[in-house]
């Protein structure tokens, strides 16, 4: 087993675990909103220190990369990467929508043929979502969804399908098929990534640290005020 940092900033919280030979011995949420650049920074220091004080050995960074927040996945993607190289230890990817399963997985009773989908609200009525079986193993690949009544039309005609996360709120009024339920409270915490991270540590399943990138899913588009553009349109500075 091994002693890993876990990083999650995929949504309006921030969070950070230190999990070592399959126990979380260090936990930190923050819930101020959309403040990843502000207070993730002093997350890391605390669990590293919590690292040194205790004489653990780090042996990898573990990072959610998505999808999610397009500013808190890029935060928390460059952070991670700063240790890696610094530490030279190894950069582990975790999906966020599988991370939001792993509470699910184990405190939920769930038939054998249940499916999970995970959602993260996309704005609107999109959700970011995929489907998963009881073994974690992918029926839906990740995708962004504009959520109507016929959205999962096929997997609900044959299966007890569970939705959860910050986006399946918005979607109850449309998914009213008797297969539909819905689970609250779900969130995407750094606790609860450490099981997939260890997992992929022990098959050595490590990301590039120079070359990995979050899956936005969507491009990020940089808009501006009304006021603004009509300054440059009429070329007032």
């Amino acid at each position: 087993m091994a002693c890993i940092l876990n990083i999650e900033t995929s949504t309006d919280l921030c969070s950070v675990c230190v999990s070592e030979n399959g126990t979380n011995v260090y936990d930190e949420v923050c819930r101020k909103g959309y403040n990843q650049a502000r207070v993730l920074a002093p997350a890391v220091k605390n669990a590293l220190e919590f690292v040194r004080h205790d004489g653990l050995h780090l042996d990898a960074v573990a990072v959610s990369f998505g999808p999610g927040s397009y500013t808190g996945l890029r935060i928390g993607v460059s952070e991670a990467k700063g240790l890696c190289y610094g530490k030279e230890i190894p950069l582990i990817a975790i999906s966020t929508l599988q991370t939001l399963c792993v509470p699910v997985l184990l405190y939920t009773d769930l038939p054998d043929d249940a499916l999970l989908c995970p959602m993260i609200d996309a704005r609107r009525m999109e959700v970011y979502c995929a489907i998963y079986d009881r073994g974690l193993r992918t029926v839906r690949d990740t995708t962004a969804v504009v959520v109507s009544s016929d959205s999962f039309a096929e997997f609900l005609d044959s299966n007890p399908v569970y939705f959860f996360g910050n986006g399946s709120e918005k979607c109850k009024d449309f998914l009213c098929h008797k297969n539909a339920h819905f689970l609250t409270g779900i969130e995407p915490l750094a606790k609860n990534m450490f099981p997939l991270a260890e997992k992929k540590y022990a098959y050595q399943d490590f990301a590039d640290i120079a070359y990995c990138e979050p899956d936005y899913l969507k491009k990020f588009v940089a808009t501006q005020s009304r006021n603004i553009l009509n300054d440059l349109i009429h070329g007032q500075s």
